[in-house]
Order: C-alpha cells, then structure tokens, then sequence
C-alpha cells in the first residue's frame, strides 16, 4: 500500500486533479442524465434516489480533487478546468450513449472555452 502511495504522490497535483476530475465526471454526467435514458419510465422520485446514489461516488472523488487542485491553482482556474472536463465527457455521452446527432454547437461552445481557458491561465 505504501508503494502505491508513493506513485501517486510522485505524480503532479495538476495532473491527479484531471484525472480525479474526469473520473467525477463521469460519473455526474451519469446522475444527472442517464436517468433520462434508462428510467423515463419510472417515477421521478426513484430517479432522483438512483442518482442521488450515482452523485455520491462522484462527491468522493470531485472533492478530493479540488481540494488538491486548490494547492496548485487558483480557484477560477479549477472551475474552468472543470467545465472543459464536462464539455469533454458529456459531448461523447450525448452522441454514443444518448444517441443524439453530433452538432457544430459542440464545436463553438468548446472554442468558446478555450477562450475561458486562455483568460484564466494567462500570466
């Protein structure tokens, strides 16, 4: 246990932050979306219980992941990191889970956050 200990504190904080992150997301585009794919047809309130459980291992990794983010950058630099961490997992999740067309609106809105991400990470 120690070894892996040590292997993942060798990595960088900004690198364990992204990868946190993106595993916390995944599991948050589940929470709040699968449930429209794979329970339309139960009440909502059982939706809502099943994602509330979903959103819990998302919790248990999203925190620990700003919390080690916010050693190494600033708080907006996280909160933009974590919107292109979204845009990145949910557009792959609409198109090849949720089966809905790719749009170029995917397209802008991630320029758009490149923008976002140039103003907050510049010196």
């Amino acid at each position: 246990m120690n070894r892996i200990m040590d292997i993942v504190t060798a990595v960088p904080p900004v690198y364990r932050t992204v990868v946190l992150l993106i595993c916390s997301n995944l599991f948050m585009t589940f929470a709040w979306y699968g449930h429209l794919k794979n329970m339309h047809d139960k009440p909502w309130y059982l939706a809502a219980v099943v994602s509330w459980s979903i959103a819990f291992f998302e919790y248990m990794l999203q925190v620990p992941a700003n919390r080690i983010g916010a050693d190494v950058l600033t708080l907006p630099q996280l909160k933009i990191m974590q919107e292109v961490i979204t845009l990145s997992i949910f557009v792959p999740f609409t198109v090849f889970y949720m089966k809905q067309g790719l749009k170029w609106d995917f397209l802008w809105a991630g320029l758009c956050l490149c923008g976002a991400v140039y103003f907050m990470f510049r010196r």
